[in-house]
């Protein structure tokens, strides 16, 4: 080896063992800074289609009933939101579990066991209730934008075409991110909530002392908020999420938090729903909201200024929310009952059926949300009591699968989950039965 030669080594060797403690001072700090943002950031990893399924709930038609019940009945029936959310969460958690364990959508699973002529019936009832609850979220839509000072006609059809192309034109991660990002607009209510100055002390006795009453009206919006918070699309949409997004059995687990972390949000969001309504309206002596307009504005005097922005904010987030999940829940439905392609970001060609139940249901009800004068929070809370009446027929094939030794194996629902379960559908049974008896016995009631 030359001496120039050596030199250059020698020289390049001195000025890396100088450049050596400047990286070796700095590696931990960036390791430091890696482990802090992964810290702050992995709680997030398991939000997924527990929170979206959960949120959804909290559409336009929730919020109405929510807002009806504040107005009507002050702090009585947040009871009920507490014995529901227990329920819903086991519910949801057998949509979970499902999913993961057969990686089959609900119907598909009832094809399969029962045949096509239950599966015919299961699709019947998912298909009148989710048709409606689609044209009332557009609805919703359209009631948001018109508080903020847009018209319908320009936030509808971009809220169409927006629904649209997440769910034919994207892939299935890339509308995931998109539909937990539109759960943001829901922190408008607990805000709403405080600023509406409620009394806490009042609220919480509320929570712990069931407050009946045996008017027709109470036991309607019963079933409504029932109806509006354990949603039969949400179960749907959540067992064909999970098995789409290829969860394994392993991840199960981490699964069961961001159901029972989802669930726990979307309930304490409808709970301060009725919280700012009854503080802002039924202790001022107005009991009747006649459309989300009157909501919001009534809210004003007593909650600020933007009392009315916040409601709009909020009803637009979860009528966008809810818009996305009910078509592409819907076309989930539909092809596994006929064992067709299905897959969110599927083209024409690949899933004829899948893409085009999602254009068909954005379209109507974009169409149907344009025609002027609808009696806004009647539609939405009668769509809320149709779903509750609705709603016994999917819980009961879910709570016979998810005790099926054959179809679940070791995963199979214990006795405490299925006693719950079934407590739920026959309490919902119950109360659509008793709805149906006041229906006709006094229709003026309602």
């Amino acid at each position: 080896m030359s001496d120039a030669r050596r030199a250059k080594e020698t020289g390049a060797g001195a000025r890396e063992s100088k450049l050596e403690p400047a990286r070796h001072a700095a590696t931990p700090r960036r390791l430091r800074r890696r482990v802090w943002i992964v810290r702050l950031v992995a709680p997030l990893a398991i939000l997924g289609p527990g929170l979206i399924a959960a949120n959804a709930s909290n559409d336009a038609g929730g919020v109405a009933a929510y807002a009806s019940v504040g107005a009507r009945y002050g702090y009585d029936l947040l009871w009920v939101i507490v014995l529901i959310t227990v329920s819903l969460i086991v519910v949801q958690e057998m949509a979970g579990r499902m999913g993961i364990v057969t990686g089959k959508g609900f119907a598909e699973v009832v094809r399969e066991h029962y045949g096509v002529r239950w599966t015919t019936v299961v699709l019947l009832s998912i298909l009148v209730t989710n048709l409606a609850i689609g044209i009332s979220e557009f609805v919703g839509i359209a009631a948001a934008s018109e508080l903020l000072h847009v018209p319908r006609e320009v936030t509808v059809p971009l809220a169409a075409v927006l629904v649209w192309t997440i769910l034919v034109r994207g892939s299935y991660r890339w509308a995931e991110r998109i539909f937990i990002a539109m759960t943001i607009p829901f922190f408008a209510y607990p805000i709403a909530a405080v600023l509406a100055h409620p009394h806490w002390g009042t609220v919480g006795y509320a929570i712990v002392k069931p407050q009946l009453h045996t008017s027709p009206r109470y036991v309607y919006l019963v079933v409504a908020i029932v109806g509006a918070t354990i949603m039969p699309f949400m179960q749907l949409y959540l067992q064909s999420a999970v098995a789409e997004r290829g969860v394994r059995v392993e991840e199960l687990g981490r699964q069961r938090l961001d159901i029972v972390g989802g669930v726990i949000f979307a309930n304490l969001i409808a709970g301060f729903i009725i919280i700012s309504t009854a503080a802002a309206l039924f202790a001022h002596g107005i009991t009747n909201v006649g459309s989300a307009a009157d909501a919001a504005r009534a809210l004003e005097p007593f909650a600020g200024h933007f009392a009315k922005e916040l409601f709009a904010v909020g009803l637009l987030g979860a009528s966008l929310l809810a818009a996305a999940i009910l078509p592409v829940t819907t076309a989930y439905v539909i092809s596994e009952s006929f064992g067709m392609e299905k897959g969110v970001g599927r083209h024409f060609r690949e899933a004829p059926v899948f893409t085009t139940t999602i254009t068909v249901l954005v379209g109507t009800g974009a169409i149907v949300a344009l025609i002027p004068g609808l009696p806004v929070i009647a539609l939405l809370v009668g769509v809320q009591g149709l779903n509750g009446v609705f709603a016994p027929i999917t819980l009961f094939f879910r709570w016979r699968l998810s005790r099926n030794r054959e179809l679940m194996g070791e995963w199979r629902s214990g006795r405490f989950l299925s006693a719950v379960a079934g407590a739920t559908v026959i309490a919902m049974t119950i109360l659509s039965l008793v709805l149906l008896v006041a229906t006709v016995t006094n229709p003026g009631g309602l």
